[in-house]
């Protein structure tokens, strides 16, 4: 083989490396447009409600079968723009050693989510470290981080594919969170196109690990406006226990404000 051939053979192959290395850099690209696009028509889709309020019933499930419930009520407002986050109360009302507990959540976007607790037994509103953000809530299989808005923000998207999901429709996107002390390494999330709403999350804990599988369903539209789950399965596969939660009596612009989500009224919500 002549030189001048071979150093021809070269640029060539240079040439491609160049040419496949722009294409992945541009597929990786488009990917993450895509999947930030799908997301965020997700968001949107919600946009207005201002604020809503709706009954839950809370049932605990063991990994031998046995079950305990919960009632409890949860009120949302809506952000006042994009770069702030939902705020929510979740008031406990029975058994009676879980009546009053009170959870408040202001979420942010990158900076750590505001997180406050009343417990009734010890007459007193307890701040929640972000460190402590991953860990169990009520000894449920969710996060305290779950409790709080899924913002837009918070996750760095990738688009991964199209595929039906109990016969419908879904864009499966991959969201890696972005805010400081998240127990998720990343999450796979099949959000419907018709609708643009969650039926589906798989969480990976810090290490990777398939860790648990949450499944909305019994979607209902609220005033030709809101779609809402009317039930959320949370599925740890590390322990086998899971926690449902089924809601009923959704309303919304209840006429809540700014004024029902400060720590103070916690230890007066009854």
């Amino acid at each position: 083989m002549s030189r001048k051939f071979r150093r021809r053979e070269l640029l060539v192959a240079g040439a491609g490396a160049a040419l496949w290395s722009l294409g992945g850099r541009a597929s990786a690209q488009d990917a993450a447009e895509r999947g930030f696009a799908v997301a965020q028509r997700s968001d949107t889709s919600d946009n207005g409600f201002r604020d809503n309020v709706a009954s839950l019933r809370m049932t605990l499930r063991n990994a031998n079968g046995s079950e305990s419930q919960r009632e409890l009520e949860i009120r949302t407002l809506e952000r006042a723009s994009a770069n702030v986050g939902d705020k929510s109360i979740v008031i406990f009302s029975a058994p009676a050693d879980i009546e009053g507990t009170a959870l408040l959540s202001h979420a942010r976007i990158l900076e750590p989510d505001d997180q406050w607790i009343y417990l009734p037994a010890l007459h007193r509103v307890r701040r929640i470290a972000s460190v402590n953000k991953s860990g169990p809530f009520v000894g449920s299989e969710f996060a305290f981080e779950d409790f709080t808005a899924q913002e837009l923000g918070k996750f760095r998207y990738n688009f991964m594919r199209a595929e039906n999901l109990d016969g419908v429709a879904c864009d499966v996107i991959e969201r890696f969170p972005l805010y400081q002390h998240s127990g998720y390494r990343r999450q796979i999330v099949w959000i419907d196109q018709p609708t643009a709403q969650f039926r589906k999350i798989d969480f990976y804990d810090r290490g990777d690990r398939h860790l648990k599988t949450l499944l909305l369903d019994e979607y209902r539209q609220h005033g030709g406006a809101y779609w809402r789950a009317g039930r959320l399965r949370m599925s740890n596969h590390l322990t086998r226990k899971t926690t449902t939660l089924a809601f009923s009596n959704i309303r919304f612009r209840t006429g809540l404000s700014e004024a029902n989500f400060v720590p103070a009224v916690l230890a007066t919500l009854r």
